[in-house]
């Protein structure tokens, strides 16, 4: 047990290779770049028993959708548990509730288990970020829980680029924006290229309003990054909505058809999904034409991927391809049957898409108001949730309730109310 992982744990692997390849996986892994999972394959090739290795592996292969090969990764895992140590068996344990599809069960396991352990970081990580099981949670103040999350570990982490990100964005979504800035740059300038840190960097430009300079910024750092990493289709999102807010309609479909969209993006379908269906409304809201193809194309992704309701972010999101692809039956589905962490919320959601796209105007506004002042269970980031905040504003403004629209945006989103990207704004 002499060996240790780059944040000081102890290893069950007496092979200093398997060290040194689980210890790259771990960096790329929490960089967000691409090759944790052939690092991860290279440490169990060199130890076939070494445990961790093998979690890592699963935990890996989730983040690029292979689940039947992540199933088999940590059923070999769990068979190797025994031989590690408490903090092992407990990593592992808590690996095995996510992939079983238990988030609840899965997020006490981690909060738990950080208490003892707050720097075995691929445990820690599957509570923080927006997408994490804080932010997945459903629960009225996930932002506040996940700051609160970030705010105790950052002490035990030092000067380590991972977790300084992790609490900038923590930082941003309860709009510390300059605090997150300074933070987030204290990482990056350690790592510049943690994929992570350049995202949560575009948050923080985003709602600081600073649409050059993040789009500038962005762009450049895309041009290097691997398009086979997890977040590349997600950057790609913000440099499209980026262009859009400037008016580059040309530069925002070559992002949405480059890297965003399904068969150009390969990240996973959640953000395939979600990303794709946000551009497409957002553009349709800044008065861009919007082939229908594209929408049906969508529609058919998230049947496929998403056939059944329960993970509120994608639902929400399919729901409003499947009412813009004229598919009715999809889309009564999930506004009858939407289950999961805030499937009651999904539901009156996926009503006023029907509704929108019926152009029935005051039906939408009846659902939507169901839902506005709890948007946060949804899921997402603030940027994110911008997808009901100006669609909420352009019913308002079908309905002719100018000054409504005005002073919501306004009171909620004031760093979208100076040039409000909706066409049918005055």
């Amino acid at each position: 047990m002499g060996m240790k992982d780059r944040y000081g744990n102890g290893l069950s692997t007496d092979q200093p290779a398997a060290r040194d390849h689980y210890d790259r996986g771990v960096a790329l892994f929490l960089g967000g770049n691409f090759g944790a999972s052939d690092a991860f394959a290279e440490a169990v090739a060199v130890d076939p028993d070494f445990a961790l290795g093998h979690a890592a592996l699963a935990r890996a292969l989730m983040m690029e959708a292979r689940m039947a090969d992540a199933k088999a990764a940590l059923a070999r895992a769990t068979e190797l548990a025994g031989r590690g140590t408490e903090r092992e068996r407990q990593h592992i344990a808590a690996l095995g509730l996510l992939l079983a599809g238990k988030p609840d069960e899965a997020r006490k396991a981690v909060l738990e288990h950080v208490q003892t352990y707050p720097r075995d970081a691929l445990v820690a990580q599957l509570c923080t970020n927006v997408f994490g099981l804080i932010g997945f949670s459903g629960e009225v103040g996930r932002e506040a829980e996940l700051l609160a999350y970030t705010s105790a570990l950052l002490p035990q982490y030092g000067e380590d680029w991972w977790m300084m990100s992790m609490h900038a964005l923590s930082l941003c979504e309860t709009g510390q924006i300059d605090a997150s800035m300074r933070l987030m740059e204290k990482a990056l300038a350690l790592n510049p290229r943690n994929a992570n840190g350049s995202h949560f960097k575009a948050h923080a430009q985003y709602e600081a309003g600073d649409t050059q300079g993040g789009r500038a910024y962005l762009e450049t750092w895309l041009a290097e990054y691997d398009n086979r990493s997890v977040l590349h289709g997600h950057l790609s999102w913000h440099c499209a909505l980026w262009a859009l807010h400037a008016g580059d309609e040309e530069a925002m479909w070559q992002a949405v058809d480059s890297g965003v969209a399904p068969g150009a993006a390969k990240g996973l379908p959640i953000n395939v999904l979600t990303d794709t269906a946000a551009i497409l409304y957002r553009a349709e809201l800044a008065g861009i034409a919007v082939e229908p193809r594209r929408w049906s194309v969508l529609s058919d992704y998230a049947a496929q991927n998403f056939p059944e309701t329960g993970q509120s972010f994608a639902d929400i999101h399919a729901a409003l391809a499947h009412a813009m692809a004229g598919e009715g039956a999809r889309l009564a589905k999930i506004a009858e049957t939407a289950k999961g962490f805030a499937g009651d919320l999904v539901r009156p959601v996926a009503r006023a898409w029907g509704a929108i796209a019926r152009e029935d105007w005051a039906g939408a506004l009846a659902d939507l108001s169901q839902t506005m002042a709890r948007t946060e269970r949804l899921g997402g980031s603030r940027a994110q949730r911008d997808l009901l905040e100006l669609t909420y504003v352009n019913v308002l403004l079908k309905l002719g309730q100018i000054d409504e629209a005005r002073r919501s945006l306004t009171t909620r989103r004031p760093v979208l109310a100076e040039a409000p990207p909706v066409a049918a704004f005055p």
